[in-house]
């Protein structure tokens, strides 16, 4: 701050904590199209300022929320691109979300979902998939419907690849024979009964392929879902002009940071607890549920919101499970839990990526082709040549020395 020397400004990079104190002055409802500004990696649907629709309402549970999204977007796709968007839209649980297709953010577009072959495969022959249950992993597999037939050993090699690129070990393929029979390295390791098992589980007939991941839980997981992406590239499933949405609920309230070495918000501090999981604070932290949810558009989070904290109890008792002391969470949030005490009500709201829903909406492959004046991968600004140095006048009136060599 020029005015207050040594003082400084940051940009937000949302108005969470503002709507949450106009819901606690009375401003029972508020909506507004914010620019938000975020120091952080870039990739094809990230920038580091952006445009946010923004909403928050008193008085409202999760489903209040939701269903103002919900019609926004059925509105959005009707009036513009002439495309009915069926409602209710699909609801899945963060865990379902993970098991089903190995992310949160799941293609809805297509099926091919991760099928769960780890009791089966603990009881074969094949040491690799024992060896991964038994150490608290997960044997998982995608059917790609018709596969045996269009997959020669190069191109199976190439989906290895995918999967290794994604952590996991290897990739092991079954073809499904016209005869039924398999065709595979490993099929020696399992007997006719648990074949049959692996079969119906995958849901898989004459001509199908079957591929396999074993490894850690979330190893898996990451594995599989790029797999499934790939596939349906190289399937063709991924067709423009299909648009399918998705609710995520039930976040992880908190996960383990381990270079920290401390519990940090999935989301954000102030989103809520489910009630039943107070009790867990103290004992199991990541076991907690938020009461959070993201809208997925075809693999894609658009939008995200929650129900907020509105007891100062609650709120100091998530800030101690994240290792934030009184003192601390009294310098930086301080007006919040004085606020809280004067009675909030119960209040919750949803921010929607307005440049990462158009560029979806009109196909391109990146947001920087729906924004004004983009920024490059390295944060550049090609017409202002931002980020620039800074003349040494301009440091002294601000008060600031820069070292280069920190």
């Amino acid at each position: 701050s020029r005015v207050n020397r040594g003082m400084f400004y940051a940009l937000p990079q949302s108005p969470q904590l503002f709507k949450q104190l106009l819901m606690i002055a009375g401003f029972d409802r508020y909506y507004q199209i914010v620019r938000c500004f975020r120091d952080e990696d870039l990739r094809s649907d990230r920038q580091p300022e952006f445009t946010q629709v923004d909403l928050e309402m008193a008085f409202v549970q999760e489903n209040d929320v939701m269903a103002v999204f919900e019609e926004m977007m059925m509105h959005l796709f009707e009036e513009i691109l002439g495309v009915q968007i069926p409602s209710p839209m699909v609801r899945l649980t963060y865990k379902e979300a993970m098991a089903r297709f190995g992310t949160d953010r799941p293609d809805m577009r297509f099926d091919m979902e991760l099928k769960e072959l780890s009791s089966t495969a603990a009881e074969s022959d094949f040491k690799v998939f024992k060896g991964a249950v038994e150490t608290g992993g997960s044997v998982k597999a995608i059917c790609v419907k018709g596969g045996a037939r269009g997959y020669s050993r190069k191109a199976l090699d190439e989906l290895a690849s995918e999967v290794q690129n994604a952590g996991a070990k290897g990739l092991a393929w079954i073809k499904i024979n016209e005869d039924g029979e398999w065709q595979s390295s490993i099929a020696k390791f399992f007997s006719d009964d648990q074949k049959r098992s692996i079969n119906k589980e995958m849901e898989a007939i004459d001509g199908d392929l079957i591929l396999i991941v074993a490894d850690q839980v979330k190893i898996v997981n990451e594995a599989l879902c790029a797999l499934r992406l790939k596939v349906a590239k190289q399937q063709d499933l991924l067709r423009s002009g299909e648009y399918a949405f998705a609710w995520i609920t039930e976040f992880p309230l908190l996960e383990y940071d381990e270079e920290a070495k401390r519990f940090a918000a999935v989301h954000h501090p102030f989103t809520s607890p489910f009630e039943e999981d107070l009790d867990l604070l103290d004992e199991a932290p990541s076991s907690v549920r938020a009461r959070a949810y993201d809208l997925v558009l075809n693999g894609a989070e658009i939008g995200g919101g929650s129900i907020r904290i509105h007891s100062t109890d609650i709120q100091e008792k998530v800030f101690q499970a994240m290792g934030i002391s009184s003192r601390e969470a009294k310098s930086k949030f301080g007006f919040l839990l004085d606020a809280l005490k004067y009675g909030a009500p119960p209040h919750g709201g949803m921010a929607l990526g307005f440049d990462r829903l158009v560029a979806i909406m009109v196909g391109a492959g990146s947001i920087r082709e729906v924004i004004a004046f983009p920024k490059t991968t390295s944060a550049a600004c090609l017409l202002s040549e931002a980020p620039s140095k800074v003349d040494s006048a301009q440091l002294r009136e601000l008060g600031l020395q820069v070292d280069p060599d920190l």
